[in-house]
């Protein structure tokens, strides 16, 4: 395939069933390989020694894509450049493209300039996303309390409020310059 017929496509689950053998195929197959250093996938073709070796990025494309449809969901498959817009970025991470403008001459995620624009490689978004992920988890986590159910409610809310300002200023220490 060429860039020019690479688009979006959406895939639906299979109603089947066939979804459901790959899914359970694909999860003992994994299962067996416990262990090994360096797991190996193949894609088969229907004749005998017709086969390829899946690169593992390939292989969890395809867990992921199987995963979604096993549970009942549709999939869509979007080819990206390595190196996006600022609409692009901002739209991958769920922000708007000022917000995104706000990371960028922050210093928060790396760009390159293109005369006025900016482009953004793909890896650092992604980078960018999981570190903020691991960030909110662990807002939560400090925000987590044990609760009695012998204690006052006046005394819970009173150590969910410290908690969150304990939270707070761990985020104002992190983000300041």
């Amino acid at each position: 395939m060429d860039a020019a017929t690479l688009r979006q496509e959406t895939y639906l689950p299979d109603a089947r069933g066939q979804v459901a053998e790959i899914y359970d195929f694909l999860k003992a197959h994994e299962e067996a390989g416990r262990g090994r250093p360096e797991p190996r996938y193949f894609l088969a073709g229907s004749a005998p020694g017709d086969r390829i070796e899946l690169p593992a990025e390939i292989y969890r494309a395809l867990r992921h894509v199987v995963e979604a449809l096993q549970q009942g969901f549709a999939v869509t498959v979007a080819p990206l450049t390595q190196t996006l817009t600022t609409q692009q970025a901002a739209d991958l991470l769920g922000v708007s493209r000022p917000t995104l403008v706000k990371l960028l001459d922050e210093g928060r995620i790396p760009f390159e300039r293109a005369g006025t624009h900016r482009r953004i490689l793909l890896r650092d978004v992604l980078t960018y996303r999981e570190q903020r992920r691991a960030s909110q988890y662990a807002a939560l986590d400090a925000t987590a309390i044990d609760i009695d159910d012998e204690e006052d409610l006046d005394t819970v809310l009173e150590q969910l409020r410290e908690a969150r300002h304990a939270a707070a200023e761990r985020r104002r220490r992190s983000s300041a310059p």
